[in-house]
């Protein structure tokens, strides 16, 4: 085993819960590790109907997008087990055996929560990255993740900012006149009634 595994396995037992773990801390990470990911699709909706704030909506997106295609990639080409697969800890959430590294949930976390801050929306970023330690803290907790997945997601996050970033400074504007043209022409209606923004 390698030191890297070592302080991997060190962490996860450290944060694993276990079936006499307080009830109402299992209830919090069932929250976080089912549910949190929610605010995502939502946030952005609101945000490009409403909020007036579709440049970051598209950045967000398009950091997403790549953020899990990258994800899919690392872990199609170095899998790693989870952690009940090696027969360590609890499990306490059921899922399949699929490839642990890096964590989906923990990428779409991360990549959303830094894009706030790629954006200058510096409160929004921190109580998003917040969140986003939190389903963090919720997969490992329950058994399905590493900590490893987490720091691989958290890196693979600002990868993707970075990329969408660049993208979005050489071809957000004309990508946004076109998708802008898509949804008007898609929400006639709602725009004219003013249910949402044109």
């Amino acid at each position: 085993m390698t030191f890297t595994e070592h302080i991997n396995q060190v962490g996860f037992l450290a944060i694993n819960g276990t079936p006499n773990s307080p009830e109402w801390l299992t209830a919090i990470a069932y929250f976080f590790a089912q549910w949190a990911m929610m605010i995502v699709p939502i946030w952005i909706v609101v945000d490009w109907l409403w909020r007036g704030q579709r440049p970051f909506a598209l950045r967000a997106v398009i950091a997403l997008a790549l953020g899990m295609l990258a994800a899919k990639l690392i872990a199609a080409l170095f899998p790693h087990a989870r952690p009940f697969v090696d027969g360590l800890g609890y499990q306490l959430l059921a899922h399949s055996s699929s490839p642990s590294f890096p964590s989906n949930h923990g990428t779409a976390a991360f990549t959303f929560a830094l894009a706030f801050l790629f954006c200058g929306r510096y409160r929004q970023g921190a109580a998003f990255m917040a969140w986003a330690a939190a389903i963090a803290w919720s997969r490992i907790y329950l058994g399905v993740h590493w900590p490893l997945d987490m720091a691989g997601a958290l890196a693979v996050a600002v990868f993707a900012n970075l990329l969408a970033r660049t993208a979005c400074v050489r071809w957000g504007d004309g990508a946004l006149r076109a998708i802008e043209r898509i949804y008007r022409a898609a929400f006639m209606v709602p725009i004219r009634r003013r249910w949402v923004n044109y």
